[in-house]
């Protein structure tokens, strides 16, 4: 059943239909993509209903990407990107590999079974970049401390969303008093 549309019959500019929730086993509730660099500082941030696979929007949330440079255009292109089991896919390693971007994500049991009939095909994981994927875990935690993130008081996913922002601006000038930039 869709969501009902807000007063006076639509939603605002920007609104998901289904304002950013969804069923899955916990109950309703709403996914928050995030990529972080090295230092867990948040660079795109992306919302979706709970019962959506991280597989489907990972492409768009990674192309979100800028990292500014002090001349010129920003940088989309990243080194490595370290994830989970969740990750492992095909096509996610064929669009990586187009992009010159090492994976670093382990392969699921099933993937590798299958492997199994190909003797010599085994993929290369970095243990030692895979333990720093924990960065990403501490940004999440940092952001599930913030009540307001946390509950989801928000109503539409666009005042969501612009919550979720102000507290990844807390946490950029944490990060720059911590470091005395």
């Amino acid at each position: 059943m869709p969501p009902a549309p807000a007063v006076g019959g639509k939603n605002p500019p920007g609104e998901p239909a289904d304002h950013a929730l969804g069923r899955s086993r916990g109950g309703v509730g709403t996914k928050v993509h995030l990529v972080t660099d090295g230092r867990g500082l948040p660079l795109a941030l992306h919302l979706t209903g709970g019962q959506r696979q991280e597989c489907e929007v990972l492409e768009p949330v990674l192309e979100a990407v800028r990292i500014r440079l002090p001349r010129g255009r920003p940088r989309k292109r990243r080194e490595a990107l370290a994830g989970d089991k969740a990750y492992s896919f095909p096509r996610l390693r064929r669009w990586l590999r187009a992009r010159h971007v090492r994976a670093v994500i382990p392969e699921r049991r099933d993937q590798q079974d299958r492997r199994h009939h190909r003797p010599g095909r085994r993929l290369h994981f970095a243990r030692a970049a895979y333990r720093q994927r924990n960065v990403i875990e501490r940004a999440v935690g940092w952001l599930k401390e913030r009540r307001r993130i946390a509950t989801r008081y928000e109503k539409l996913a666009i005042q969501y969303l612009a919550m979720l922002s102000v507290s990844l601006v807390e946490k950029y000038l944490d990060t720059l008093v911590a470091n005395k930039v």
